[in-house]
C-alpha cells in the first residue's frame, strides 16, 4: 500500500510539471514571461539566443543567454522543458496585470514629479526647447 500511495505521488507530481512546463524552444514570449524571474527583456533575449544559435540542446545551455544566470536558473529549472507542448501556469495573467499595474503606478508618479504633465505633453515641450 505503501509503495501505491508513494506511485501515486509521484505521479501527480510529475502531471503537475506537464501542465507547467515551457518549451524554451518554442515558447512565445509571453510564455516566456510566464516564468518567475522572466520578464520582458530576459524572455526576449531567450529568444534572440534561440534565433541565433538555434535550439537549447540542454537545459544548462540557457545559462548562456545575456542576462540570465543560476539564480534565474534556480527559479525556473522545475517550470521549463526543452521538448512538447508549452503550457503555463493560471497564474500567469495575474503576472502579467502586476507588471502592468506597476508600468502605470511608475507612470503615474513620474507625470507627478513633473507637475501632471503627460508624457505627450512633456516630448512637445522638450522639442520647443530645441
Amino acid at each position: 500500500m505503501k509503495k501505491l500511495v508513494t506511485l501515486l505521488v509521484g505521479l501527480g507530481m510529475a502531471v503537475v510539471n506537464v501542465f507547467a512546463a515551457v518549451n524554451v524552444n518554442t515558447a512565445t514570449q509571453e510564455q516566456l514571461e510566464s516564468l518567475n524571474g522572466i520578464g520582458p527583456a530576459k524572455a526576449k533575449a531567450i529568444i534572440d539566443y534561440r534565433l541565433k544559435n538555434g535550439s537549447f540542446k540542454t537545459l544548462e545551455e540557457i545559462d548562456n543567454v545575456p542576462g540570465l544566470g543560476a539564480g534565474i536558473m534556480g527559479k525556473i529549472k522545475n517550470d521549463v522543458t526543452l521538448t512538447g507542448v508549452t503550457t503555463v501556469k493560471a497564474d500567469t495573467s495575474s503576472k502579467k496585470a502586476n507588471r502592468d499595474a506597476k508600468k502605470s503606478e511608475k507612470a503615474a508618479l513620474k507625470s507627478e514629479k513633473n507637475g501632471g504633465a503627460t508624457a505627450s505633453a512633456m516630448a512637445a515641450k522638450s522639442a520647443e526647447k530645441k
